[in-house]
């Protein structure tokens, strides 16, 4: 007997069968590739060109190089290239490119690889380039400069350029300190134990390459116990636009350098009665004061004046004269070399000539020489006049200039304050 078939079982089977289905498993559709796109490196450049246009060669000057020389091994003509000479000698004078130089030439891509722009790095900052490919272009140019400022501590043990040293510091910063101290200490006469802080600038070419020191923002030198502010303060208003001075104001620079060398070494002083074994120790007055220095080390003036005589001339040798007002005079003896000329004003500090044999002399030196209303005197006798302090109105802008300086120059620690877990290390520079 067949039982007839309910409605109710007929529902529940058709679900059943419907779920069965959603619940199975769905077709994956597949993923679309997308494409990826890797970032295309801008094409390389230096001084203004794109590179990859171009053959490059990077050399330096050597011995017996010129700028002929070099352009005409890159097949340019002589006739071009003193075309090219005399067209750009008011800015680049070609004569004066100097052994040991970088320089970069640009060459044509073609077989005969002929240089088309011609590179001079002057220093790691500065350099010309030639462009000589549609007419004649020569312009001083300057790569890009960054400057950092950093902090340092240090503590006298023989010297200060010693103390650099172990401080692992560019000495630069050493003789810019002592150029700033050099009326108020005596380098030659540092003691053990004296101490120093710095606020300097450090340049770098394209943030990486060192490229000299700066300036000195701030300094502080305890000798002797007694601490000796500088503060760089610059002004138009001031003769030759800047200077340092004290916490008061007062300028650390005195009217005259104590000598003519960036480190002054007397061997001989000022003496009326010396008396020498070359000539039977007879009395041979000496109206002079020498310092000591090796061949071709510069030789400042020791304060502003214009130079009234340059010349050679019997035991004097070559030597400079300058006449800095009314009452003093300096005359700078036995020089190798005359760098300043008659009728020159030149300023304290700026190199006049170096150091030589020339005239009567046993060996390399200066005889610096000191007139005063005509009169040779010693000036380590001498009570030499300061330089003018700042103008009142000049203070307040100054004070705006110095106290922040101040403030960080005192928040510095000294040197020895690093060395309290390991005596063995050395104060590295601190970057701000």
């Amino acid at each position: 007997m067949i039982r007839p078939v309910r409605l109710t079982t007929i529902f529940t089977a058709l679900l059943l069968a419907i779920s069965l289905v959603a619940c199975g498993e769905k077709e994956e559709k597949p993923t679309p590739v997308q494409e990826v796109k890797l970032p295309v490196e801008p094409p390389a450049q230096a001084y203004g060109y794109v590179l990859d246009d171009y053959v490059v060669e990077r050399d330096t000057v050597k011995s017996g190089d010129s700028f002929g020389k070099i352009l005409f091994e890159s097949h340019v003509g002589y006739g071009t290239i003193q075309q090219i000479s005399d067209t750009i000698q008011e800015v680049f004078d070609t004569r004066k490119i100097q052994v040991g130089k970088p320089y970069v030439l640009l060459k044509s891509k073609d077989t005969t690889e002929t240089a088309q722009v011609f590179i001079y790095e002057k220093n790691k900052e500065d350099y010309v380039v030639v462009d000589f490919q549609d007419g004649v272009v020569a312009e001083e140019k300057s790569h890009p400069v960054t400057i950092v400022e950093k902090e340092i501590s240090g503590i006298i043990s023989s010297n200060l350029s010693s103390t650099f040293d172990e401080l692992d510091t560019n000495v630069l910063v050493a003789y810019r300190m002592a150029d700033i101290y050099a009326w108020t200490i005596d380098f030659f006469k540092l003691q053990e134990g004296d101490r120093f802080k710095v606020i300097y600038e450090e340049r770098f070419v394209n943030d990486t390459v060192p490229a000299g020191i700066g300036r000195i923002k701030a300094s502080v030198f305890e000798h002797k116990g007694k601490s000796v502010y500088a503060y760089y303060f610059q002004n138009d208003s001031l003769p030759g636009g800047s200077d340092y001075y004290d916490e008061n104001g007062d300028n650390l620079r005195r009217a005259f350098l104590k000598g003519p060398l960036k480190f002054n070494r007397v061997s001989s002083r000022y003496n009326l009665k010396r008396r020498i074994k070359y000539y039977g120790y007879k009395v041979r007055p000496h109206k002079g004061t020498d310092f000591a220095g090796a061949i071709g080390t510069p030789i400042l003036a020791t304060a502003d004046g214009t130079v009234i005589k340059s010349e050679r001339r019997g035991g004097n040798g070559n030597y400079v004269k300058i006449r800095h007002n009314g009452t003093y005079e300096t005359q700078y003896l036995h020089m190798q070399k005359r760098i300043a000329r008659v009728g020159d004003y030149v300023r304290q500090g700026e190199v006049i000539g170096t150091i030589g044999m020339t005239g009567n002399t046993g060996g390399p030196h200066v005889c610096y020489r000191f007139w005063k209303n005509g009169r040779q005197v010693d000036p380590f006798r001498e009570d030499l006049p300061a330089s003018e302090p700042l103008a009142d109105y000049l203070k307040p802008i100054y004070d705006s200039v110095m106290q922040p300086l101040q403030r960080q120059l005192d928040a510095i620690p000294f040197a020895t304050e690093y060395k309290e877990i390991d005596d063995s290390s050395t104060l590295q520079e601190q970057d701000l």
